[in-house]
């Protein structure tokens, strides 16, 4: 159990260094994807554009199965569209 929490604290050092730090956490979690929350997916996505440590968020998100909000610069649709692409290449790997 101790190894994992470690292994969960390394792979969540990212934080510290994510663009999003700076900002309100709720831009990044919209109510829905239509209509006036589609103005906040743009503004959220624009702070993951410029943000070093996209795609570790991003690989945190699919490894979680983060289901809510933007993270790595997605949605949740399109992690989830992406996190059965990713799932299927890493049951490949491993065989």
């Amino acid at each position: 159990m101790e190894t994992r929490l470690l292994e969960l604290e390394i792979s969540t050092d990212w934080r510290e260094r994510a663009e999003c730090r700076d900002y309100p956490t709720d831009l990044f979690f919209p109510a829905g994807e239509t209509g006036p929350a589609e103005i906040q997916i743009r503004q959220a996505k624009e702070v993951c554009a410029r943000c070093e440590v996209r795609d570790d968020c991003l690989l945190y998100a699919l490894e979680a199965n983060q289901r809510d909000g933007i993270w790595g610069g997605l949605t949740s649709d399109e992690r989830k569209r992406l996190r059965r692409r990713w799932l299927a290449e890493r049951r490949r790997r491993t065989g």
